[in-house]
Protein backbone atom coordinates (compact mmCIF):
# COMPACT_ATOMS: atom_id res chain seq x y z
CA UNK A 1 0.00 0.00 0.00
CA UNK A 2 1.00 3.42 -0.93
CA UNK A 3 1.83 5.85 1.55
CA UNK A 4 -0.51 8.53 2.62
CA UNK A 5 0.97 11.95 1.39
CA UNK A 6 0.08 14.69 3.91
CA UNK A 7 0.73 18.30 4.06
CA UNK A 8 0.98 19.72 7.69
CA UNK A 9 0.18 23.18 8.56
CA UNK A 10 1.77 23.69 11.72
CA UNK A 11 -0.03 26.76 13.98
CA UNK A 12 1.25 29.45 16.36
CA UNK A 13 1.01 26.96 19.20
CA UNK A 14 4.06 24.86 17.59
CA UNK A 15 6.50 27.53 17.99
CA UNK A 16 6.11 29.84 21.45
CA UNK A 17 7.00 33.22 21.42
CA UNK A 18 10.23 33.53 22.08
CA UNK A 19 13.81 31.86 21.10
CA UNK A 20 14.05 29.33 24.34
CA UNK A 21 10.10 28.33 23.91
CA UNK A 22 10.51 27.16 20.51
CA UNK A 23 13.72 25.37 20.60
CA UNK A 24 11.45 23.53 23.89
CA UNK A 25 8.15 23.51 22.05
CA UNK A 26 9.05 22.01 18.78
CA UNK A 27 9.99 19.16 20.35
CA UNK A 28 6.10 18.60 20.78
CA UNK A 29 5.69 19.33 17.10
CA UNK A 30 8.26 16.60 16.34
CA UNK A 31 6.77 14.11 18.29
CA UNK A 32 3.65 14.74 16.08
CA UNK A 33 5.25 14.38 12.86
CA UNK A 34 7.45 11.63 13.93
CA UNK A 35 4.19 9.71 14.56
CA UNK A 36 2.96 10.35 10.94
CA UNK A 37 5.71 8.91 9.73
CA UNK A 38 5.86 5.60 11.76
CA UNK A 39 2.16 5.84 10.46
CA UNK A 40 3.66 5.45 6.59
CA UNK A 41 2.96 9.39 6.22
CA UNK A 42 4.82 11.20 3.41
CA UNK A 43 4.98 14.53 5.32
CA UNK A 44 5.43 17.84 3.94
CA UNK A 45 5.14 20.83 6.76
CA UNK A 46 4.59 24.80 6.38
CA UNK A 47 4.08 26.42 9.81
CA UNK A 48 3.11 30.04 11.13
CA UNK A 49 5.64 32.99 11.66
CA UNK A 50 3.10 35.20 12.93
CA UNK A 51 5.09 35.92 16.25
CA UNK A 52 8.86 35.24 14.90
CA UNK A 53 8.66 38.13 11.14
CA UNK A 54 7.12 40.57 13.64
CA UNK A 55 9.99 40.01 16.35
CA UNK A 56 12.56 40.04 13.58
CA UNK A 57 11.17 43.03 11.73
CA UNK A 58 10.91 45.27 14.63
CA UNK A 59 14.98 44.12 16.05
CA UNK A 60 16.02 45.01 12.76
CA UNK A 61 14.15 48.39 12.05
CA UNK A 62 15.26 49.61 15.46
CA UNK A 63 18.91 48.22 14.48
CA UNK A 64 18.44 50.00 11.84
CA UNK A 65 17.15 52.85 13.36
CA UNK A 66 19.81 53.79 15.63
CA UNK A 67 23.37 52.68 13.68
CA UNK A 68 24.07 54.74 10.72
CA UNK A 69 25.37 52.88 7.55
CA UNK A 70 22.49 50.24 7.75
CA UNK A 71 19.59 49.82 6.43
CA UNK A 72 15.73 48.75 8.10
CA UNK A 73 15.47 45.31 6.91
CA UNK A 74 12.24 45.03 4.30
CA UNK A 75 9.87 42.68 5.30
CA UNK A 76 10.71 39.96 2.53
CA UNK A 77 13.99 40.12 4.24
CA UNK A 78 12.61 39.10 7.65
CA UNK A 79 10.36 35.82 6.23
CA UNK A 80 13.26 34.65 4.99
CA UNK A 81 15.12 34.87 8.24
CA UNK A 82 11.96 33.26 10.26
CA UNK A 83 12.06 30.31 7.55
CA UNK A 84 15.36 29.45 8.08
CA UNK A 85 15.39 29.61 11.90
CA UNK A 86 12.23 28.30 12.64
CA UNK A 87 13.25 25.43 10.35
CA UNK A 88 16.85 25.11 11.43
CA UNK A 89 15.19 24.37 14.85
CA UNK A 90 11.76 22.25 13.45
CA UNK A 91 14.27 20.07 11.20
CA UNK A 92 16.48 19.07 13.34
CA UNK A 93 14.34 18.30 15.98
CA UNK A 94 12.67 15.99 13.75
CA UNK A 95 15.99 14.38 12.70
CA UNK A 96 16.77 13.35 16.16
CA UNK A 97 13.12 12.22 17.76
CA UNK A 98 13.41 9.85 13.75
CA UNK A 99 16.52 8.71 14.65
CA UNK A 100 15.64 7.99 18.43
CA UNK A 101 12.53 5.28 17.12
CA UNK A 102 15.54 3.99 14.37
CA UNK A 103 14.09 5.52 11.34
CA UNK A 104 16.84 7.05 8.78
CA UNK A 105 14.97 10.18 6.85
CA UNK A 106 16.38 13.19 5.84
CA UNK A 107 14.54 16.65 7.13
CA UNK A 108 14.83 19.20 4.63
CA UNK A 109 13.92 23.18 5.03
CA UNK A 110 13.27 25.03 1.12
CA UNK A 111 13.20 28.90 1.68
CA UNK A 112 10.35 28.90 -0.34
CA UNK A 113 9.44 32.42 -2.52
CA UNK A 114 5.32 32.89 -3.55
CA UNK A 115 4.59 35.10 -6.40
CA UNK A 116 1.70 37.36 -5.62
CA UNK A 117 -0.25 40.12 -7.67
CA UNK A 118 1.11 43.51 -7.25
CA UNK A 119 -2.56 44.57 -8.09
CA UNK A 120 -4.11 42.39 -5.12
CA UNK A 121 -6.75 44.42 -3.58
CA UNK A 122 -5.23 43.25 -0.20
CA UNK A 123 -2.65 45.77 -0.97
CA UNK A 124 -5.12 48.79 -0.42
CA UNK A 125 -6.28 47.61 2.51
CA UNK A 126 -3.78 46.10 4.99
CA UNK A 127 -4.85 43.14 7.66
CA UNK A 128 -2.21 41.95 8.95
CA UNK A 129 -0.77 43.02 12.61
CA UNK A 130 2.97 42.37 12.83
CA UNK A 131 5.59 43.69 15.31
CA UNK A 132 5.17 45.43 18.79
CA UNK A 133 2.59 46.94 20.67
CA UNK A 134 2.78 50.54 20.23
CA UNK A 135 1.52 53.85 22.03
CA UNK A 136 -0.01 56.78 20.25
CA UNK A 137 3.07 58.66 19.61
CA UNK A 138 4.87 55.90 18.55
CA UNK A 139 1.80 54.64 16.26
CA UNK A 140 2.07 58.56 14.98
CA UNK A 141 5.61 58.39 14.14
CA UNK A 142 5.02 55.13 12.17
CA UNK A 143 1.86 56.79 10.48
CA UNK A 144 4.32 59.83 9.03
CA UNK A 145 6.13 56.92 7.61
CA UNK A 146 3.79 55.90 5.64
CA UNK A 147 2.64 53.11 7.21
CA UNK A 148 -0.79 51.32 7.91
CA UNK A 149 -1.51 51.57 12.07
CA UNK A 150 -4.75 49.91 13.44
CA UNK A 151 -6.10 49.82 17.08
CA UNK A 152 -5.56 46.96 19.24
CA UNK A 153 -6.54 45.47 22.16
CA UNK A 154 -3.39 46.57 24.24
CA UNK A 155 -2.83 49.76 22.12
CA UNK A 156 -1.44 50.29 18.18
CA UNK A 157 0.21 47.72 15.69
CA UNK A 158 1.38 48.10 12.29
CA UNK A 159 -0.69 46.06 9.77
CA UNK A 160 0.50 45.02 6.56
CA UNK A 161 -1.03 43.51 3.34
CA UNK A 162 -1.79 39.84 2.99
CA UNK A 163 -2.61 39.01 -1.03
CA UNK A 164 -3.49 35.48 -2.30
CA UNK A 165 -0.54 32.97 -3.70
CA UNK A 166 -0.43 32.70 -7.21
CA UNK A 167 2.81 30.25 -7.68
CA UNK A 168 4.96 28.24 -5.67
CA UNK A 169 8.37 28.92 -7.24
CA UNK A 170 10.01 25.90 -5.55
CA UNK A 171 7.54 23.53 -5.89
CA UNK A 172 9.12 21.35 -8.19
CA UNK A 173 12.34 20.57 -5.36
CA UNK A 174 9.42 20.21 -2.57
CA UNK A 175 8.26 17.84 -4.45
CA UNK A 176 11.49 15.87 -5.75
CA UNK A 177 12.30 15.61 -2.00
CA UNK A 178 8.44 14.75 -1.22
CA UNK A 179 8.46 11.79 -3.52
CA UNK A 180 11.78 10.57 -2.56
CA UNK A 181 10.53 10.01 0.47
CA UNK A 182 12.33 12.89 2.51
CA UNK A 183 10.39 14.74 5.42
CA UNK A 184 10.32 18.91 4.00
CA UNK A 185 9.51 22.10 5.76
CA UNK A 186 8.80 24.47 3.01
CA UNK A 187 6.48 27.74 2.66
CA UNK A 188 6.71 28.65 5.96
CA UNK A 189 4.44 31.85 6.96
CA UNK A 190 2.76 31.17 4.00
CA UNK A 191 6.17 31.82 2.11
CA UNK A 192 8.53 34.48 1.14
CA UNK A 193 5.68 36.98 -1.24
CA UNK A 194 7.76 38.26 -4.52
CA UNK A 195 6.78 39.97 -7.42
CA UNK A 196 8.13 38.94 -10.58
CA UNK A 197 9.64 41.51 -12.63
CA UNK A 198 11.26 39.79 -15.90
CA UNK A 199 13.40 37.35 -14.72
CA UNK A 200 13.97 39.00 -11.34
CA UNK A 201 11.78 38.54 -8.37
CA UNK A 202 11.58 41.24 -5.79
CA UNK A 203 10.08 41.14 -2.16
CA UNK A 204 6.92 42.22 -1.43
CA UNK A 205 6.04 44.23 1.52
CA UNK A 206 3.35 42.13 2.61
CA UNK A 207 2.74 38.72 4.73
CA UNK A 208 0.83 36.04 2.63
CA UNK A 209 -1.72 33.71 4.93
CA UNK A 210 -0.23 30.80 5.60
CA UNK A 211 -3.24 28.52 5.06
CA UNK A 212 -3.81 29.73 1.53
CA UNK A 213 -0.26 28.74 0.89
CA UNK A 214 -0.67 25.47 2.64
CA UNK A 215 -3.57 24.63 0.67
CA UNK A 216 -1.90 25.08 -2.64
CA UNK A 217 0.73 23.36 -1.55
CA UNK A 218 -1.53 20.46 -0.55
CA UNK A 219 -2.99 21.19 -4.39
CA UNK A 220 0.31 21.20 -6.53
CA UNK A 221 1.83 18.09 -4.46
CA UNK A 222 -1.93 16.25 -5.10
CA UNK A 223 -2.38 15.37 -1.30
CA UNK A 224 -4.31 13.08 0.00
CA UNK A 225 -4.65 15.50 3.13
CA UNK A 226 -4.24 18.75 4.67
CA UNK A 227 -3.50 18.56 8.47
CA UNK A 228 -4.14 21.63 10.32
CA UNK A 229 -2.32 21.44 13.65
CA UNK A 230 -4.22 23.81 16.52
CA UNK A 231 -4.84 24.57 19.90
CA UNK A 232 -8.07 22.98 19.79
CA UNK A 233 -8.97 18.39 19.73
CA UNK A 234 -11.89 20.11 17.18
CA UNK A 235 -13.12 23.20 15.17
CA UNK A 236 -15.63 24.95 17.89
CA UNK A 237 -17.84 28.16 16.06
CA UNK A 238 -18.82 30.41 18.62
CA UNK A 239 -22.12 31.87 17.63
CA UNK A 240 -23.89 35.62 17.98
CA UNK A 241 -26.44 34.59 20.61
CA UNK A 242 -23.31 33.34 22.72
CA UNK A 243 -23.67 29.88 21.98
CA UNK A 244 -21.42 27.35 20.58
CA UNK A 245 -20.87 24.58 18.65
CA UNK A 246 -17.84 21.49 18.26
CA UNK A 247 -17.98 19.81 15.03
CA UNK A 248 -16.92 16.51 13.52
CA UNK A 249 -17.40 17.17 9.84
CA UNK A 250 -18.18 19.62 7.20
CA UNK A 251 -19.15 18.90 3.91
CA UNK A 252 -18.16 21.62 1.37
CA UNK A 253 -21.45 23.03 1.24
CA UNK A 254 -21.49 23.32 5.35
CA UNK A 255 -18.42 24.83 4.68
CA UNK A 256 -19.29 27.39 2.49
CA UNK A 257 -22.60 28.16 4.26
CA UNK A 258 -20.32 28.66 7.51
CA UNK A 259 -17.63 30.73 5.51
CA UNK A 260 -20.63 33.29 4.59
CA UNK A 261 -22.44 32.98 7.92
CA UNK A 262 -20.80 35.87 8.83
CA UNK A 263 -19.29 33.80 12.48
CA UNK A 264 -15.68 33.40 11.22
CA UNK A 265 -13.28 36.16 12.28
CA UNK A 266 -10.94 37.17 9.12
CA UNK A 267 -7.94 37.04 11.61
CA UNK A 268 -9.25 33.48 13.04
CA UNK A 269 -10.89 30.81 11.81
CA UNK A 270 -11.91 31.79 8.47
CA UNK A 271 -8.66 31.76 6.49
CA UNK A 272 -8.39 28.20 7.83
CA UNK A 273 -11.97 27.08 6.43
CA UNK A 274 -11.46 28.83 3.09
CA UNK A 275 -8.15 27.17 2.49
CA UNK A 276 -9.52 23.55 3.63
CA UNK A 277 -12.63 24.09 1.48
CA UNK A 278 -10.46 25.16 -1.42
CA UNK A 279 -7.90 22.10 -0.84
CA UNK A 280 -11.24 19.73 -0.82
CA UNK A 281 -12.94 21.22 -3.83
CA UNK A 282 -10.11 20.49 -6.85
CA UNK A 283 -9.24 16.85 -6.49
CA UNK A 284 -11.13 13.96 -5.44
CA UNK A 285 -11.14 11.97 -2.09
CA UNK A 286 -9.51 14.58 -0.86
CA UNK A 287 -10.19 15.56 2.73
CA UNK A 288 -8.90 17.89 4.65
CA UNK A 289 -8.67 18.11 9.45
CA UNK A 290 -8.19 20.53 11.93
CA UNK A 291 -7.31 19.11 14.87
CA UNK A 292 -4.90 19.78 18.27
CA UNK A 293 -1.18 18.78 17.95
CA UNK A 294 -1.06 16.09 19.99
CA UNK A 295 -3.67 14.20 18.23
CA UNK A 296 -2.33 14.69 14.78
CA UNK A 297 -1.60 10.71 14.29
CA UNK A 298 -5.42 9.95 15.51
CA UNK A 299 -6.46 12.53 13.18
CA UNK A 300 -4.88 11.13 10.66
CA UNK A 301 -6.60 7.87 10.83
CA UNK A 302 -10.08 9.65 11.61
CA UNK A 303 -10.47 9.08 15.30
CA UNK A 304 -10.42 12.79 16.31
CA UNK A 305 -10.63 16.43 14.70
CA UNK A 306 -13.02 17.88 12.09
CA UNK A 307 -13.31 16.72 8.83
CA UNK A 308 -14.03 18.45 6.38
CA UNK A 309 -14.74 16.56 2.95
Amino acid sequence: MANRKVVVALGRNAFGKSLPEQKQAVKHAACAIADLVEAHCDVVITHSNGTQVGMLHTAMTEFGEKHEGFTVAPMSVCSAMSQGYIGFDLQNEIRTELLNRGIFKTVSTIITQVKVDPFDSAFNKPIKTIGRIMNEEEAEIERKKGHTVVPVEQGYQRAIASPSPIEIYEIDAIRLLANAGQVVIAAGGGGIPVLEQGTQLKGASAVIEKDATAAKLAHELNADMLLFLTGSEKLTIEYENGTTSTLDTLTLSDAHELIDSGNLSVQGLLPKITAATNFVSTGEYRKAIITSLDKAKDGVDGKTGTVIR
